[in-house]
């Protein structure tokens, strides 16, 4: 009998594999990471072509063409004369001549028609006179691959119409407040409404919970009371089930669905805690938000809503600071707040801010809570004040794409770009501030 029929099964427990053996494990494990890595790279160019048809259909929609049909031709009114080219005195008396009566007595009531400026007077004859009127909505591809077909569908179906290039995603689209109308309608209110609160957002959660997150990594395995005595054990003990308990419910909340944060927040932020949420406790009497259905009721919610990730990207980060340079802080002196402060967050900061990106890129486009607190889907006055009335681009978002007609399907498309480039900016000056943050944590 040989020694290695000898040799105890214990032994030949863990051993690594030898000769043919070792070359099958090895070329094994390279085919099993190769169908790894070609199921990552099929998952990844999967994703992209997704977002690639996903922008595509943004700009189709948000770019095309119109047939806009007119009650008046601009030719009929100035001899084929452009209105930029007329003097005031020509446009005053176009609209004297083409105007009611009626209509005149209240244009003078709003004042005078010789002392409004030539660009007053142009948008006056485009409502009143010529009143151009969009017929039909094509798409960017149907615009550029498919133009004569539709041009016979116009003239077909309107005579009169004429067809043009239309981009609704333009700059009075930007400055221009909400609007019944779609040519005229745009997003200012919205865009103020998401700025204020998405600031009023991150001022909140980020300080909340990045401090939740300095006490659970760095404060909870303190023991505060003596544990020579029994009751400081007993202290130390629930100190520490009740920091467990709340880190757990942490972990939970961070896959609540949204709508839970918007019902909690209807309940205690517009509700229980509406003389504070509405201004009326500082002397602020608003009739029209005096039900706490305001910007402050609206970041108190998404503040509930992204502090889990905060919290939770913060912990890993500080966590993910070696202890040594903890250690060396306490040997040069330092207490415990002073190594906190000067050298875990600096070094930690990176990673906290990652997590902040991600609750940004959450909170910006949520819809569902902002709901069902009651923010507002038309909307012309900005916001003012923490405590003004809001909308948001997500929810005029949602709310042109519910409308039947194709206008507002399109300007749906370009607030999509405007909310993008929104998030984007935000997204790239956090990561710039993270970056910034890092390359000066290594040159030191």
């Amino acid at each position: 009998m040989s020694s290695e029929s000898l040799r105890p099964e214990s032994q030949s427990v863990g051993m690594l594999p030898e000769g043919e053996a070792a070359r099958q494990n090895v070329s094994g494990r390279q085919r099993r990471g190769k169908v790894w890595e070609g199921i990552l790279l099929a998952s990844t160019v999967f994703g992209i072509i997704i977002l690639l048809m996903l922008a595509y259909n943004i700009v189709d929609d948000a770019f095309g063409g119109i047939g806009v049909q007119y009650a008046v031709e601009e030719e009929e009114l100035t001899d084929g004369r452009p209105l930029e080219q007329l003097s005031q005195v020509e446009l005053v008396a176009i609209l004297e001549t083409n105007l009611r009566s009626r209509v005149l007595r209240n244009l003078e009531r709003e004042g005078p028609l010789a002392g409004r400026s030539r660009e007053e007077l142009i948008d006056i004859i485009n409502d009143e006179i010529i009143k151009p009127e969009i017929v039909a909505v094509y798409t960017l591809n149907e615009f550029l691959f498919n133009r004569p077909a539709i041009e016979a569908e116009l003239r077909e179906s309107h005579p009169r119409a004429e067809l043009i290039f239309k981009s609704w995603l333009s700059w009075d689209f930007i400055v221009n407040p909400m609007s019944s109308k779609p040519v005229e309608a745009g997003i200012r209110t919205a865009i103020l409404g998401t700025v204020f609160l998405l600031v009023l957002t991150m001022l909140i959660s980020f300080p909340l919970g990045v401090g939740a997150a300095i006490y659970l990594e760095e404060y909870k395995s303190d023991k505060p009371f003596d544990e020579r005595v029994p009751a400081g054990r007993w202290a130390n003990n629930a100190i520490q089930r009740v920091a467990g308990l709340i880190e757990t419910n942490i972990y939970n909340l961070s896959g609540v669905p949204s709508i839970i944060y918007g019902i909690l927040g209807l309940a205690i932020f517009v509700r229980a805690l509406e003389q504070f949420t509405s201004g009326a406790v500082f002397g602020y009497a608003d009739p029209t938000t005096a039900n706490g259905r305001t910007i402050m009721s609206a970041a108190l919610t998404m503040s509930l809503l992204v502090l889990p990730v905060v919290i939770i990207s913060s912990q890993e980060a500080i966590r993910a600071v070696p202890s040594s340079l903890r250690q060396a802080s306490y040997g040069l002196g330092a207490t415990k707040w002073q190594t906190v402060w000067k050298i875990v967050l600096p070094n930690a900061m990176p990673g906290i801010l990652t997590g902040t990106i991600l609750s940004i890129s959450r909170a910006i486009g949520e819809t569902a809570p902002l709901i069902v607190i009651g923010a507002s889907t038309f909307i012309v006055t900005d916001p003012d004040s923490l405590f003004s009335k809001f909308t948001v681009l997500p929810l005029q978002i949602y709310n042109w794409t519910s409308r039947p007609q194709e206008e507002f399907r399109a300007i749906a498309a370009a607030a999509i770009i405007v909310l993008l480039v929104l998030l984007l900016s935000l997204n790239a000056t956090a990561i710039w501030l993270r970056n910034y943050l890092r390359s000066k944590r290594v040159s030191t």
